[in-house]
């Protein structure tokens, strides 16, 4: 984990029209912050990206104009582009609350103390948080991000403590 990693913050879509718009999915808890900010860039921090105008079309869509993005041509090159922001910009999460980036490589043991893995990735299908966790060889287990299932996190200590489920004997447990 990098002292200031980026954070994922939005990702661009499909071309808005004719004139360089272009749709964006925002990733923050009030979608049209993503506009305020500055330091956009993307994943190699190399291209930066400005705000000049957006507005609110749909829960957490956007359409925005980008400087230096004044065509469809133009707009329709930057589809699927992830949009990052450095960590120390952003505020602090609530309490109970985390950012992606600072779960990312924690340790991850069992209430005994005993080694289970690493956070590998925090995946989200619709259904809530999962916890993709490497616990080595090349295996991953697939953890419900609850209470029950992570009952203590330490982000100081790199390390959050896991209970993994346990299914009645005979229950296969699902596949992931």
């Amino acid at each position: 984990m990098s002292d200031n990693p980026r954070i994922l913050v939005g990702r661009f879509g499909a071309a808005h029209g004719v004139r360089g718009e272009v749709r964006v999915k925002s990733f923050t808890g009030e979608p049209l912050a993503l506009a305020k900010y500055k330091g956009l860039t993307d994943a190699s921090g190399v291209r930066a990206f400005v705000f000049e105008s957006a507005r609110l079309v749909k829960d957490d869509i956007l359409v925005a104009r980008v400087a230096g993005v004044r065509d469809r041509n133009a707009a329709e090159a930057l589809t699927n582009q992830d949009i990052f922001l450095a960590r120390d910009v952003l505020p602090p999460p609530d309490e109970d609350e985390f950012y992606v980036a600072d779960l990312i490589g924690l340790e991850a043991v069992l209430a005994d103390g005993a080694r289970f893995g690493k956070v590998r990735d925090v995946l989200n299908f619709g259904a809530g948080d999962i916890l993709e966790i490497d616990t080595g060889a090349g295996e991953t287990q697939l953890l419900p991000f609850t209470l029950a299932i992570v009952p203590q996190i330490d982000i100081a200590a790199k390390r959050i403590v896991v209970v993994p489920p346990v299914f009645a004997q005979g229950e296969e447990e699902p596949e992931g």
